[in-house]
């Protein structure tokens, strides 16, 4: 019953036949545990006939009592990882996992009530409202007007906002910016909506063709979906573990027992150095020309830093 129950809540309409053939079981036990659903509350229509099928009505409710033990380890997980979300629901997510937790049988209690864990979150967090607000006049295609944080000297900003992507616990608005007439990235712990509801307009495309790789692309630099502006190629003298919590979407290759050929991005040559260095390890730069052409030049600024400056005498 749990699973025709996940299925039918899955998609519109089911056939019985192919539910049949999901669950494997007999069509007549399809049409009895829609029977039993029914008696526990469902809203199932069926529709006679060779096409005939099966389709759970709108605003049916599943009560906490038909969980599975899967889908309890979901909840316990989900709702103890709010703070990672970058949305402000800690409270609101400790008070439902505690409701939902009384409603639930003892042996899926359990499971919950062995799943703790401290989710440390993010500094940066997105008040619901605005979320809600922000997320609205995206859907609606509405013209949005909000103070953004750093520049309250300035009128409000007018965006038609496109589309909202969390990445990495923060929350981003994608919208064109119609005093600057290009596209912007907004941060939304940063927005205060003004004006929500406001007058609709048509959808422009977005330059990559979507949200999240057009704000991937603009975090490193970009336009041109996502690339890197830079790319270096080092060797470096450490082990695979050493180097792979620091490689981003970069690309390793352990060529040796202690050393490793790392492909790495960056906004610029100067970055890309900087990455190499952070190991305080041997290396080579491989690649490209350029990046090994521009070694001396940075090895003069880092000596002019460390003899230019006035050093105070001793004593």
């Amino acid at each position: 019953m749990l699973a025709l129950l996940s299925l039918l809540q899955s998609r519109r309409d089911w056939p019985g036949q192919v539910l049949a053939r999901r669950l494997e079981v007999t069509p007549r036990t399809v049409r009895r545990d829609v029977d039993r659903l029914r008696e526990l509350g469902y809203s199932i229509t069926a529709v006679k006939g060779p096409d005939g099928g099966y389709r759970l009505a709108a605003g049916s409710e599943l009560p906490p009592l038909l969980f599975d033990h899967e889908q309890a380890v979901a909840i316990a997980v989900a709702l103890q990882s709010a703070p990672s979300t970058g949305v402000d629901l800690d409270e609101a997510a400790a008070r439902a996992l505690t409701t939902v937790r009384q409603v639930m049988p003892s042996r899926l209690r359990h499971r919950i009530d062995g799943i703790r864990f401290t989710d440390a979150g993010v500094s940066a967090r997105v008040d619901p409202k605005v979320l809600e607000t922000v997320s609205t006049a995206a859907r609606n295609r509405q013209l949005l007007r909000f103070d953004y944080s750093g520049n309250e000297s300035r009128p409000p900003r007018r965006a038609e906002p496109h589309a909202v992507v969390a990445r990495r616990g923060r929350w981003y608005l994608i919208g064109w910016d119609l005093d600057r007439t290009d596209w912007r990235i907004y941060r939304l712990d940063r927005m205060a909506p003004k004006f929500p509801g406001g007058t609709v307009f048509a959808p422009r495309p977005i330059p990559t063709g979507d949200a999240g790789t057009f704000l991937a692309a603009r975090l490193k630099g970009s336009d041109d979906g996502g690339g890197w502006p830079c790319y270096g190629e080092f060797l470096i003298e450490l082990p695979a573990t050493d180097i792979a919590p620091w490689l981003g979407d970069g690309e390793l290759e352990q060529v040796s027992g202690s050393t490793c050929r790392v492909r790495v991005g960056s906004w610029s040559e100067a970055g890309l150095l900087s990455w190499a260095l952070r190991f305080d390890a041997p290396f080579a730069v491989l690649g490209p020309e350029a990046l090994v052409t521009s070694l001396s030049g940075f090895a003069a600024r880092i000596t002019a830093a460390g003899t230019s400056a006035e050093r105070p005498e001793p004593g």
